[in-house]
């Protein structure tokens, strides 16, 4: 008699594209330019997004008072379906799910920018609603260094995940036997070139 192998189970802590949603916040024309690392913060928003269209977690984006900070940047609006305006600087309020059921898409995939005033306060506003919060380092920015990396030790302090774009990829996709692993493999590729 063999025994069976054990079945395999999946760490909770790791993310799952049946239980995420990515949050695109405020990335917007005027505020970009006076953001050092927009090119590469842009260029990881993008492979988020075209990620999860492939792999299905919704997409939700915002824009912080639009009227004075521009619209979406367009390389990454003409990807989003709708980004509401707001003026309060987290997005949890304007996207209603501090109400919403926590039993599905309970992770929260967030990029954006910036990291110190509305990713952050965005990030501790889910944690306080009951979401596993994930914050990919290299998709979120700020006008300053200093802003960013303390942002980051304050989100991962107050219990979010620091992490990476392609991290996030990579577990959304979670094996290479899907029929999305060669088309994640050239985001990754793509996303890199930049």
């Amino acid at each position: 008699m063999t025994d069976s192998p054990p079945s395999y189970v999946r760490n909770v802590d790791l993310m799952s594209r049946d239980d995420s949603r990515l949050l695109i916040v405020d990335m917007q024309e005027k505020l970009l330019p006076f953001i050092a690392t927009a090119q590469t913060v842009i260029a990881n928003c993008i492979a988020l997004v075209q990620a999860a269209r492939l792999l299905g977690p919704p997409v939700f984006a915002t824009e912080q008072y639009p009227k004075g900070l521009g619209g979406t940047t367009p390389a990454l609006a003409a990807l989003l379906d709708d980004c509401p305006e707001k003026t309060r600087f987290s997005c949890a309020e304007v996207l209603g799910w501090e109400e919403s059921s926590l039993c599905t898409h309970r992770q929260v995939v967030v990029a954006g920018i910036e990291a110190h005033v509305c990713v952050l306060q965005t990030t501790f506003d889910l944690l306080a609603a009951g979401f596993q919060v994930f914050i990919p380092a290299d998709a979120v920015g700020s006008r300053s260094e200093l802003d960013w990396r303390i942002a980051l030790d304050r989100m991962a302090g107050g219990g979010a995940v620091i992490t990476t774009t392609e991290s996030v990829l990579f577990e959304w996709c979670e094996t290479s036997d899907t029929p999305e692993f060669k088309q994640i493999s050239q985001l990754v590729k793509n996303r890199t070139k930049n």
